[in-house]
């Protein structure tokens, strides 16, 4: 007898669906998997024998083959152990399961026949819908990460007794509903807060303009003005993801097993801060399973690199494709795997390696082949990627004994909220563009004219600046942020001259 039990396995951060067929047939009594298994998948036979026995199941004691196929998809992970143990136990009682059909099934197996938690339970449960199967059998601990997704059943299971029962029909089980409304982002607390940052009143006004255009940014200063401090306040005035986002990065999140024990979605704009000491695979991704990296994992939120010259040139340098395209393309000897990674790069470096080049108050101790040793670092055409480029001075004694409170992040926010509502209906027509720093050449000769004097203006600066195509666009771009957190629908001289002067390397501000 062949049983056939359907699950999923995790090919980038989407699934394909797998047929598990289990025969047995005369000779030694056997488990032999095939079908392109990895190694986790080749021990899962040792689990499943231990877990069926502690269940009160036997294995069949014949040469049992299971195939996995399509057999050119390489299986990785435990999760095919429950589907495998149905299909086993299925084919030794020669019982037609009446639910395995409609089913897709996957659960890692602890030896005692517990059910442990996957990765990729959201993607498994988006292809089963696709698959048109009715219900997904899942651990207990990925149900609501499941139930996400519309139109499909999401049964959770304890153990392997458990899901046997239910295909069988000998028990019922009562899916896992969730309110799709319910899982919206919501309005999140924060341990900190702007209110709290003395002075700096440009760098804030540059992350706010950053912020409400999806802009990147390099914040440039001497050791203590509070460049890593204001960062690590911008997710607290990012604007609210909306569903089909949240989803998007729950999906990267589930496959690297990133969720937290019931969390049903990522609802916050990731925040990723990776030391500099991180390679180019973990940047980027890859591995010879190629795993979503770190800028896939800041995916609709905000990748900070902080002392941006201490990470490694060649690592720094595959960030270009991302920043320019929105995703990365990985190919290893496995294969070739696309990962989305659209998110806002803000980075903070100091002037020299001392970090006090220029300061008025502090004398630098650094040669000037140090200094541009250190500058070098940051390649040109890296920072032409950058939107803004903005310096944090050192903060006054006067303004950090101030007690009147600054600005809080609420009401920085609301501003956002409200240029990008304005960016959303500009760019309702277009699935891929949110934000004027997405806009492509086309959208941006549509909604970035200038007038005569704006024209005048631009074309001085690039002769007088030396400014690049790249850059060029970036500014306009950043103007019609500028404009848009005005309210204002057309890009004026004065929103022009703002996003001029925020391209500080560009123009030396420190030679």
């Amino acid at each position: 007898m062949i049983t056939r039990v359907f699950s999923a396995a995790v090919v980038g951060i989407d699934a394909t669906e797998i047929e598990i067929e289990v025969n047995t047939g005369p000779g030694e009594p056997s488990i032999i998997v095939v079908g392109l298994p990895d190694a986790a998948v080749k021990e899962s036979k040792d689990r499943v024998i231990a877990a069926l026995s502690n269940s009160g199941y036997r294995w069949p004691r014949k040469r049992t083959t299971v195939n996995l196929a399509p057999a050119d998809i390489r299986k990785q992970g435990p999760s095919f152990d429950l589907p495998i143990a149905i299909g086993m136990i299925a084919t030794d009682r020669e019982e037609d399961l009446p639910r395995l059909s409609r089913c897709s099934v996957a659960g890692e197996l602890a030896l005692t026949g517990e059910v442990r938690p996957i990765k990729g339970a959201l993607p498994l449960t988006l292809e089963a819908r696709a698959r048109g199967r009715k219900a997904v059998i899942l651990p207990l601990a990925n149900v609501r990460e499941a139930s996400v997704v519309q139109g499909i059943e999401v049964y959770g299971v304890k153990n392997l007794r458990e899901a046997y029962e239910f295909l069988s029909k000998a028990s019922e089980l009562t899916p896992v509903i969730s309110d799709v409304l319910e899982q919206r982002p919501q309005e999140h607390s924060f341990e900190v807060d702007f209110s709290e940052v003395k002075g700096q009143h440009q760098v804030k006004r540059a992350i706010e303009v950053a912020v409400a255009g999806g802009h990147n940014l390099l914040l440039l200063g001497p050791p203590g003005s509070g460049k890593s401090m204001l960062a690590k306040r911008i997710p607290t005035i990012m604007p609210p993801m909306s569903l089909e986002e949240s989803i998007d990065t729950t999906k990267i999140h589930s496959v690297c097993g990133l969720l937290t024990p019931g969390e049903a979605i990522v609802r916050q704009r990731p925040f990723r801060d990776p030391h500099h000491t991180i390679s180019d695979i973990g940047l980027l991704g890859g591995t010879s399973n190629i795993t979503p990296g770190e800028v896939s994992l800041a995916h609709h939120g905000v990748l900070f690199l902080d002392e941006l010259p201490e990470f490694h040139r060649s690592t720094l340098e595959v960030l270009r494709q991302p920043l320019e395209e929105g995703k990365v393309t990985i190919s290893r000897a496995s294969g070739t795997m696309t990962f989305p990674c659209s998110f806002m790069l803000v980075a903070a470096m100091n002037p020299c390696p001392c970090g006090y080049y220029g300061d008025p108050k502090r004398e630098c101790r650094c040669s000037p082949g140090q200094v541009e040793r250190y500058r070098q670092k940051i390649s040109g055409p890296l920072l032409d990627r950058i939107d803004l480029h903005v310096e944090a001075p050192s903060v006054e004694y006067k303004e950090l004994s101030d007690n009147v409170p600054a600005e809080s992040s609420a009401i920085i926010r609301e501003r956002i909220v409200n240029a990008r509502e304005i960016q959303t209906r500009r760019f309702a027509k277009s699935r891929k563009v949110t934000c004027n720093a997405r806009m492509s050449h086309a959208q941006l000769k549509e909604h970035c004219r200038l007038d005569d004097r704006g024209n005048e203006l631009l074309k001085n600066a690039m002769t007088d600046l030396n400014f690049s195509a790249r850059a060029y666009y970036r500014i306009l771009k950043v103007a019609r942020t500028i404009a848009d957190l005005a309210s204002h629908p057309v890009i004026s001289p004065d929103h022009l001259l703002e996003a001029l002067s925020y391209r500080n390397l560009d123009r030396n501000v420190w030679q």
